[in-house]
């Protein structure tokens, strides 16, 4: 991947498909886990829309490590970084629930007689596993989002007016 384009570092670039597709991701899930009429038709959708965030999220972190070569090292730089790399496994676990409800959904639609008992138990666990995965993942983007916005404008306006 370039570490530029037209010019412009890419890693702010992509850091926007990251902040917008994983708060939607977010939404989706929770309204996909808690709403059970919702679940059937909107599921795959969210799991498709959660497999495209999840491929960003390198991607962002990738372009950042780059970045973070050529800019002067701070904390909130290495702040940021950090909390950068939390970003994966959270989602990830988010993925890994939405396609088991996706899957059993797909188990169930395809059984003409009432379905197994142990769907509704794992059902009910992924449906946990996902609300809060979705939850945290969403407060940790917002996180690491205020820290790479502290790290770039910490500095402005300093020295003017002070």
């Amino acid at each position: 991947m370039p570490d530029t384009i037209w010019g412009l570092p890419v890693h702010p670039l992509i850091v926007h498909l990251v902040v917008f597709l994983v708060p939607l991701t977010v939404l989706a899930a929770l309204a996909v886990a808690l709403w059970p009429k919702a679940r059937r038709p909107g599921a795959p959708w969210v799991l498709g829309l959660a497999t495209i965030a999840l491929i960003t999220i390198p991607m962002a972190t990738d372009s950042g490590e780059h970045l973070e070569e050529q800019v002067p090292r701070s904390s909130l730089v290495e702040e940021h970084a950090e909390l950068g790399d939390t970003l994966l496994p959270l989602v990830a676990t988010l993925w890994v629930a939405l396609a088991v409800i996706v899957a059993i959904g797909f188990h169930v639609r395809r059984k003409t007689e009432r379905p197994p008992n142990w769907t509704k138990a794992v059902t009910l666990v992924a449906v946990v596993i996902a609300v809060g995965a979705a939850v945290v993942s969403g407060v940790q983007v917002v996180r690491i989002g205020h820290s790479g916005a502290k790290a770039v404008w910490s500095d402005v306006g300093k020295g003017q007016g002070d």
